[in-house]
């Protein structure tokens, strides 16, 4: 079974965009799938600079796909699409 990683930004854009909000799948996460995702914060993903790209904060990468103006819903639909879930 492969597992999906979920990177969080906490840096202060982020944050300050929302992402303090997206804490709450530190407890979300485990509970819901178990050892099939992996969910660590990290200090910035680089992606503020790039805004032109990738849109708005708060961002939050399952996998490689990055998730702008990030909301629970939009985090858990990702992993759920990944897991062939519904």
């Amino acid at each position: 079974m492969e597992k999906i990683f979920v990177k969080l930004c906490v840096g202060t854009t982020c944050f300050v965009m929302g992402g303090g909000g997206l804490l709450e799948l530190e407890e979300i996460i485990p509970e819901k799938y178990g050892d099939r995702v992996s969910f660590m914060g990290q200090s910035c993903l680089g992606l503020c600079s790039k805004s032109a790209e990738y849109a708005k904060a708060p961002f939050v990468k399952v996998d490689e796909q990055i998730i702008a103006e990030a909301t629970i819903e939009k985090v858990i639909e990702a992993i759920e699409n990944k897991l062939g879930v519904k």
